[in-house]
């Protein structure tokens, strides 16, 4: 019962997050640059975040289509790090409601793990 729940919520989590490409460098200019992989390795949790379209369903402290980084913080632990990226990688449904969270396969395990433990910092004190 919990993993399918933990399945779900990362479901939601990862629902929204698609990797951003070819985002314009400004707005009078029609450059466009991409994250590679191995740049998003020295990034944080959050700067991952940032580079892709999570914000769509999820924000810091509202709950929107999918649960706010700060229920989700609140909810798991450092112990549930494994499982939450590869929910982001793999994505899921059911733990959070009914909307599925899409798959992320282009999210190394490294930086998804990066990702879990930014948004647990979350969790009140």
């Amino acid at each position: 019962m919990k993993k399918l729940f933990l399945t779900g919520l990362l479901s939601l989590l990862i629902f929204s997050c698609s990797k951003k490409e070819n985002t314009p460098i400004d707005a009078t200019s029609s450059e466009t640059t991409t994250i590679s992989e191995p740049a998003k390795n020295n990034l944080s949790g959050d700067q991952i975040i940032e580079t892709l379209d999570c914000s769509g369903c999820h924000s810091a402290n509202e709950k929107m289509t999918g649960p706010s980084y700060q229920e989700i913080a609140d909810k798991y632990s450092d112990k549930d790090i494994e499982l939450l990226a590869s929910k982001i990688i793999e994505g899921g449904s059911g733990v959070w409601g009914s909307v599925p969270m899409s798959a992320h396969p282009q999210v190394s395990k490294e930086d998804a793990k990066k990702m879990v433990e930014y948004i647990l910092t979350l969790k009140k004190k």
